[in-house]
């Protein structure tokens, strides 16, 4: 469970005490997280696939953490550093806390996998076999397969005082060889990376049922062609992670974009090894000798009896098995946006829209919008964020179009948008290529703000038509994510864009904003002073109510003002989808503030904000930020107001739905443990099918946001 900080606050009530203890540590309440995706994995509710994608996504996401939030600590323990965590821990208190707590969870994962999902698998005919479990003819075609497909790009590398320990590629599957030398006494060691250019995944041919075998169950077999006079006597795969942080000195680097590549190629070597998973079975002697090579201590060392890189038995979803998996649905079009670029600039000077995606069309309505931009004679420029464009971008085809039809485009690219910057230098190339003029953002600083600028002249008038969103232009996540996109071309809006754009490309303090607040500037400042007015008016009689909806809270300042709202009677609901520092139902300091996280079919990615302001003019806002120190002191973030009505009605009924989920949704304890809300049989309300069904009915927004009693 996450462990908590020793500062405190001052309460009202001398006899009051609070806990010294008021912040979960990050990298636990992270552990708290990813427990909660094991815990879909385990849910039997799920389609089968479904199950094995958690058990995935699990995987993925301990990857980076360890990338990540692991190497950190590791790197702070090397520099011998005192920094301290919220909590009071040390790196390296973290470090042996994060493994006490995550080897339970990777036996359950083991469990899971080995002894729940793959034999349901199996009941519906699909095998991933073992090579014993192979028939004689399918052993031929292995063998036929491994001389002719895989042997020729193999490279066996022989360990020994002439060839050290290679540098193995990060999370890249190795196995390791121990031979024997059949004419001269003593034992050889090899390593061997699998090609990740070959499927892992080898499909065999059986009349029924889907049947595979692991590729390197076939490599082992059949590896002593590798190693002629040689005999294996035993061999094991390993993986090793690596640190991938990227460290660019910006100020130095000439030209950012090949500086990156660099980096994005070296992290595929990666630095220094963090962490080291192997076959459980492997012997203690060879698992000394990896970590003396490695200069890893047996703390790094996790064994496995789970395939490694399982991320690789994704393909799985590719078969044709739609009973296993979630059943497909059609998102709602937004019927005012017709194929016509008239009628869509039409609609939207009608009225502002909001969408709801994946509910609502991303194509239909944000893609739409940007192809009748580029498409438009009377569309003169487009400008444009990009913080992850997926790997194929009909946005940034619509923006390539519009630069050959002549009109100025200007895109942001953020090349240092993690894991996802290969991709991005890909389409920065592509984009300049066509004459879009491309920025790479600020120095120090990431362009993680949504946001796109229309400017079109109709008449003797030029209008700014925006969208703005909580989420990527991406259209694979935006089937996958819950995020909300807002379009409007209110002036105050349109003015701020443009010194918004202009504040990206040139030099500019611009400070004062008619509509939206900025990270790194003053978007901070403004969700304290939201904060600070509820707290304000809130009284007995008509307590203050915040409703916030977002992907982490992790910023001190921030908690430390939602603990004060909570002791002057604001009554506070959280709806938090992965880290929560903030420790809920301390008595006389947080016992008005509830936090719940939604874990389902679609990742909850969307940032809401709900204030009451005394119950007479409540507000909503959108924003690309999180309430975390990275988001207001180290990106440039937007937050916006929703100003219309219905798209305002929609927004309180978005939450009011979130909020009755009793069927994915998980309440956060003061020990820092999460329990799954508990509903009756004929009283369940799950809230991402509620929203599914909504789209086959057509209902209107019957559910009204109400406060916490």
């Amino acid at each position: 469970m996450p462990r908590t900080s020793k500062q405190h606050l001052s309460v009202p009530k001398e006899d009051i005490i609070i806990p010294k203890i008021t912040f979960f540590n990050r990298e636990l309440a992270w552990l708290q997280f990813n427990q909660r995706v094991l815990c879909e994995a385990e849910d039997i509710r799920h389609p089968l696939l479904e199950r094995l994608k958690f058990l995935l996504i699990f995987c993925s996401n301990l990857d980076e953490f360890f990338m990540i939030r692991v190497a950190g600590l590791k790197e702070q323990l090397e520099n011998n550093s005192l920094e301290i965590s919220s909590d009071g821990m040390t790196p390296r208190e973290q470090l042996i806390e994060i493994r006490e707590q995550l080897i339970p969870l990777l036996d359950r994962h083991e469990n899971c996998f080995q002894h729940d999902v793959m034999p349901a698998l199996r009941e519906r005919d699909i095998f991933i076999h073992t090579f014993e479990e192979l028939l004689n003819k399918e052993k031929e075609f292995a063998k036929h397969y491994f001389e002719n497909d895989v042997l020729p790009v193999l490279t066996p590398l022989a360990l020994d005082t002439a060839h050290p320990f290679p540098r193995l590629l990060n999370r890249s599957l190795t196995i390791v060889f121990l031979l024997r030398d059949e004419i001269r006494p003593g034992r050889k060691i090899a390593v061997l990376q699998v090609p990740p250019i070959l499927s892992r995944l080898v499909q065999l041919k059986r009349n029924s049922g889907s049947h595979f075998i692991l590729l390197e169950h076939i490599i082992q077999e059949y590896a002593h062609m590798l190693f002629p006079g040689y005999f294996i006597e035993e061999s094991y795969s390993f993986r090793v992670t690596r640190d991938a942080e990227l460290e660019i000195a910006e100020d130095e680097a000439s030209d950012l974009i090949s500086e990156i590549a660099e980096q994005v190629r070296q992290r595929r070597w990666g630095t220094d090894a963090i962490r080291l998973e192997i076959e459980e079975k492997a012997p203690d002697s060879l698992i000394q000798l990896l970590m003396k090579a490695l200069d890893l201590q047996l703390f790094d060392v996790y064994k496995t009896n789970v395939p490694l890189n399982p991320t690789d038995l994704m393909s799985l979803f590719k078969l044709e098995k739609p009973e296993l998996k979630d059943a497909p649905f059609f998102s709602k079009k937004i019927l005012e946006f017709t194929d016509n670029p008239d009628d869509i600039f039409e609609a939207i000077r009608k009225r502002d829209f909001l969408v709801h995606h994946p509910f609502d069309s991303f194509t239909n309505s944000v893609v739409k919008f940007i192809d009748a931009a580029a498409n438009d004679k009377n569309v003169l420029a487009i400008k444009i964020t990009l913080y992850r464009a997926g790997g194929s971008s009909p946005v940034v085809d619509a923006l390539k179009r519009a630069a050959e039809n002549g009109k100025q485009v200007t895109a942001f690219v953020e090349l240092r948008a993690r894991f996802d910057e290969e991709n991005n230098i890909i389409w920065a190339r592509e984009l300049e290529r066509v004459g879009v003029h491309v920025v790479y953002g600020i120095l120090g600083l990431k362009i993680h703000t949504k946001i796109t600028l229309v400017v079109r002249k109709e008449g003797k008038k030029i209008r700014t038509y925006l969208h703005l969103s909580t989420g990527n232009y991406n259209v694979s996540t935006s089937r996958i994510y819950t995020d909300i996109g807002y379009f409007t071309v209110r002036e105050d809006f349109g003015k701020d864009a443009i010194d918004l754009f202009n504040l990206l490309t040139g030099y500019s303090h611009q400070d004062e904003w008619q509509r939206i607040s900025v990270a790194p500037e003053g978007l901070k400042q403004k969700v304290l002073d939201l904060i600070i007015r509820e707290t304000e008016k809130s009284t007995p009689e008509r307590p203050g109510f915040i409703f916030a909806k977002m992907n982490a809270l992790v910023d001190e300042e921030v908690i430390q003002a939602l603990y004060k709202a909570s002791q002057h009677g604001v009554k506070i609901q959280l709806l938090i989808r992965g880290v929560c520092c903030l420790i809920p139902g301390i008595k006389g300091l947080s016992d008005n503030i509830e936090v719940r996280s939604i874990l389902g079919r679609f990742l909850e990615h969307s940032r809401i904000f709900y204030f009451s302001n005394g119950s007479d003019e409540p507000e909503i806002y959108l924003a690309s930020a999180d309430w975390m120190p990275r988001n207001f002191m180290r990106r440039v973030e937007i937050m916006f107001p929703i100003l219309d009505q219905k798209s305002f009605q929609l927004l309180e009924h978005i939450l009011a739905v979130y909020w009755q989920d009793n069927v994915k949704s998980w309440l956060l304890n003061s020990n820092g443990s999460y329990t799954r809300l508990q509903s009756q049989k004929d009283n369940t309300f799950w809230a991402q099918n509620h929203f599914l069904q909504e789209i086959l009915s057509n209902k209107k927004y019957p559910l009204k946001l109400k406060k916490l009693r």
